[in-house]
């Protein structure tokens, strides 16, 4: 009779590391479970079981994700910082203008220099939060990145709700579900991403980008350079340390 040590030791020259991990959370889960129906609780059938293992895997990946160093130093940063060399950053922001029934979203890439590879200013629908508005600039962001032809990107925002939904790359039941799935699905058709959160000082180009999409009457795009507007808020970024 095969044992459970020599039935891991066998499974792990055999299968992919992501396999082994759920197999390891469902061993753990029906171990759990008999503990649970020996003391008088409710017995849960198979595919429940299956169904958590999974679930559980995509919390503990989150949850490393966003206490990671890079998150944990970022909860405590105020600026802009490159991402690693030959990649490049992709900053995020969205802007409500209540009075005009719009919002409007802002997108800079930069590479680790701080050089502005591209740069956009999109006006929005009307929404009904700032969350709302947060996602549908994210995906045009990574739309207008990809179309630019970038697809080695870290992605980074200033709403740390919106960042946490956009890292876990779960299934979105709520409201916004289609859009987070649109979001989702073009992280995945990128080469290489990381998703970080920065404070409001981390994030300024992006922010006067998407508050400058207030006075235009169409979307605007730059490739290497951005309106004069926003350089002050990029001269200040170019301050950043190593």
């Amino acid at each position: 009779m095969v044992d459970m040590l020599q039935l891991m030791e066998y499974l792990m020259g055999r299968v992919e590391s992501h396999d082994m991990e759920v197999v390891l959370v469902q061993a753990w889960l029906i171990w759990n479970q008999r503990n649970r129906v020996v003391h008088g609780g409710k017995f849960h059938d198979p595919s429940w079981l299956n169904n958590r293992a999974l679930e559980f895997l995509e919390e503990f990946r989150t949850a490393s994700l966003l206490m990671s160093p890079a998150h944990r130093g970022q909860s405590f940063r105020e600026t802009w910082q490159p991402p690693p060399p030959s990649l490049f950053k992709l900053n995020f922001d969205a802007a409500l203008f209540s009075a005009l029934n719009r919002s409007g979203f802002g997108a800079v890439i930069r590479n680790e220099k701080g050089e502005v590879m591209a740069a956009m200013a999109a006006k929005g629908p009307e929404v009904s939060c700032s969350e709302e508005a947060e996602f549908l600039a994210c995906r045009k962001a990574i739309e207008f990145a990809i179309d630019a032809g970038f697809s080695e990107l870290v992605i980074e925002g200033d709403n740390s709700s919106v960042m946490k939904v956009v890292s876990a790359m779960q299934e979105d039941y709520s409201l916004l579900g289609n859009v987070i799935g649109d979001i989702h699905h073009l992280v995945r058709n990128l080469q290489w991403v990381r998703i970080e959160c920065t404070r409001r000082g981390g994030n300024r180009v992006a922010h006067e980008l998407a508050q400058f999409a207030k006075n235009i009457s169409q979307d605007l795009f730059w490739m290497e350079d951005v309106p004069p507007i926003v350089r002050v808020a990029l001269l200040q970024d170019a301050n950043f340390s190593d």
